[in-house]
């Protein structure tokens, strides 16, 4: 499943023309949208802390962010004298094209209501409401996420300092480290979904729920573990707080983008809320049926699927916002434990846990006779094995910890270090 309708018939010059009208399209709803995230962001974040935020620049402050801009367009553009010139230049757009590219994946709008697929005829041409449907839609965004990670590591490199390489060296740990999570909890929604397609992936999501009431999303389908994964490690690949390790300001200055000025740093800064955009976008068609949702029949039913999409991805952008305002940063050693001890691990038996199920549901294992009693049994054998290696996993950690307090003469009583 994947692939634009339109493009089943030869291509013609009217088929690119709507290509690249939507692309255009998009990348301008992208750039608003980051302009309003970012005022967004400062306002609830001053509420939360008992401030009024940006309130001068236009009604409620929301040109606050064009005139950062514009002021960034006309600061001095400095170039490190020790710096690699080429590299220094380039890193910043190597930060913000797969920011982009990542959204043109998903899909942000279309009546997907009554088995419809989100279709709509745009000039004669049958279409979905997103840039392109790549049939490996999820593999793309994977490797677009993976991508990202060198302009920061680039950026730090070339810069000719050494504060800006120790970010850039947290950051290709903390991206390894969280990207293998990430990947492992995408595995169990394409083992429910059945397809790499983002939009088939939304149309799965968009048929009858659990009994009627419930809607059948993915993060019921799969049970909730692999949406907190992917929130999670998602949140670390943004370099977002809790996991902002790589900006670290307290212990590196201000991070890879430390020597950037002007608009390069304005680059750095417009990827980091374009990519926190784009990551709320497919938690929202991965996990809770992007822009599917009910039909009420007072608006055109491609205009409910905008409907649903953007309130759902309001609900996650806020989320992000929240984090920030609420949680400390983690240590890096917790940083690094999380990632590699705790969320690799549950996300991998998890995503067993799911393939036993289909498997047992399938009537495939023949325990019993009864598909039933074998998922029970399958369940029950999944709890069984998780509690002995939660147990495990703790023992060797505090092994692990009390080793390392001995090894500089400090022992450990009470959960202290004496």
């Amino acid at each position: 499943m994947g692939g634009e309708p339109y493009l089943s018939t030869p291509i013609n010059l009217g088929d690119v023309l709507l290509a690249v009208s939507k692309g255009v399209i998009a990348f301008v709803v992208l750039l608003v949208s980051v302009m309003l995230m970012v005022w967004f962001e400062r306002k609830v974040v001053g509420r939360l802390q008992n401030r009024l935020g940006p309130n001068i620049a236009g009604p409620f402050g929301i040109l606050q962010t064009l005139a950062d801009g514009i002021k960034l367009f006309f600061k001095e553009d400095l170039i490190p004298s020790k710096s690699d010139r080429f590299v220094f230049q380039l890193a910043p757009y190597l930060s913000l094209i797969p920011a982009f590219l990542t959204f043109i994946v998903v899909p942000i709008g279309g009546d997907f209501s009554n088995g419809a697929n989100g279709s709509v005829t745009i000039a004669g041409r049958e279409t979905f409401l997103q840039v392109a449907d790549v049939p490996v839609g999820v593999l793309f965004f994977l490797a677009m996420s993976s991508l990202g990670v060198y302009g920061v590591m680039l950026a730090g490199w070339s810069s000719g300092s050494k504060y800006p390489l120790l970010g850039s060296v947290r950051a290709s740990a903390q991206a390894i480290s969280y990207e293998a999570a990430l990947g492992l909890s995408l595995a169990s929604v394409l083992l429910v979904s059945g397809t790499l397609s983002t939009n088939g992936i939304v149309q799965a999501q968009a048929v009858g729920g659990y009994g009627g009431y419930l809607p059948n999303w993915n993060v019921i389908a799969t049970a909730f573990v692999p949406f907190v994964v992917f929130l999670i490690a998602g949140t670390a690949e943004l370099n977002r707080p809790p996991f902002d390790m790589v900006e670290a300001e307290q212990e590196l200055v201000g991070g890879f983008h430390t020597e950037y000025s002007s608009i390069r740093f304005g680059l750095f800064f417009l990827a980091e809320f374009m990519n926190t955009v784009t990551m709320s976008a497919i938690i929202v068609t991965l996990f809770f049926g992007g822009p599917s949702g009910p039909n009420f029949g007072f608006l055109p039913g491609w205009l409910w699927g905008f409907v649903w999409f953007f309130s759902k991805l309001l609900v996650f952008l806020f989320v992000f916002v929240w984090f920030r305002a609420t949680l400390p940063r983690l240590r890096y050693d917790q940083l690094m434990n999380l990632g590699w001890k705790v969320l690799i691990p549950i996300s991998l038996g998890w995503l067993l846990v799911l393939g036993s199920i289909r498997l047992a549901r399938n009537g495939l294992l023949d325990f019993t006779t009864s598909s039933t009693k074998d998922t029970i049994i399958v369940l029950a054998g999944a709890l069984g094995i998780g509690l002995a290696a939660g147990l495990l996993l703790m023992a060797a950690i505090s092994t692990a910890r009390s080793d390392r307090l001995a090894e500089h003469g400090y022992r450990e009583t009470s959960g202290k270090a004496n």
